[in-house]
């Protein structure tokens, strides 16, 4: 075998690859393009200016990693509405089951996924902090 033909298919293996369009991204400058199943951050939804949440509870039943804290109340008209509603997004393991689960269509899982905090209760996202995402 002659020594100089493993050297020559390495330099041509390596010439065909700068010649290729690059996949890595420069992120953050360039953002990935998210899928249109893809689970990321939860966000509740909003019916006439209030959450359609109706603390049933199915959510925190069917959450298998037991990351959803709901309280009920009732409002004047005797409907119940979540007036605690809490995601531990560091226990979170983003099955989807919670929206499945909802009668209601109240919980969506947007396609954000950048998740970086500082602090332990700021991965904790309360009722407020939820209906905030579109």
């Amino acid at each position: 075998m002659n020594p100089i033909t493993p050297i020559i298919n390495g330099l041509k293996i390596t010439l065909s690859h700068m010649f290729k369009k690059p996949i890595t991204l420069q992120y953050p400058d360039e953002r990935p393009k998210v899928a249109s199943r893809f689970r990321g951050l939860h966000a509740l939804n909003v019916s006439h200016n209030k959450a359609k949440c109706v603390a049933c509870y199915l959510c925190p039943t069917v959450c298998p990693a037991k990351c959803i804290t709901v309280e009920a109340a009732e409002d004047a008209n005797h409907d119940k509405y979540a007036a605690k509603y809490e995601i531990d997004m560091l226990r979170c393991i983003f099955c989807g089951y919670c929206v499945e689960a909802c009668p209601v269509d109240a919980v969506r899982m947007t396609t954000t996924f950048e998740l970086a905090n500082y602090r332990r209760e700021d991965f904790v996202f309360g009722k407020e902090r939820l209906l905030e995402k579109k």
